[in-house]
């Protein structure tokens, strides 16, 4: 499976649409994501044996957003995902609240 497509099956029943990178539709609260990091993580005999993925998924919302956040970082922790950081973030061009969520998983 993907990365992307794990995140996607992550976030499925999450309640609000999930889109990878940008998202067209007209619903006020959204989800995007992307990768923002895939390198090695570990090597043996000059081969890559665990590639890490850093991944960012971004909340947006014209509302409060709080349980939204609650709920994507635990499907992300249940789908093996380790937290890296979050930010808070208000885009003043588009009047919409944005979380920017990071996180990290090793994959075989």
């Amino acid at each position: 499976m993907s990365m992307n497509q794990n995140i996607i099956t992550a976030l499925k029943d999450i309640g609000v649409p999930v889109q990878f990178q940008n998202y067209t539709g007209k619903a006020d609260s959204y989800i995007t994501f992307f990768t923002y990091l895939d390198k090695p993580e570990q090597h043996a005999d000059d081969a890559e044996l665990i590639t890490g993925h850093y991944v960012q998924v971004d909340v947006w919302s014209k509302t409060d957003y709080t349980d939204l956040v609650k709920s994507i970082h635990q499907k992300m922790l249940t789908a093996g995902f380790t937290k890296q950081n979050f930010y808070d973030l208000y885009e003043q061009d588009l009047g919409i609240y944005h979380k920017a969520m990071r996180f990290f998983k090793e994959v075989l």
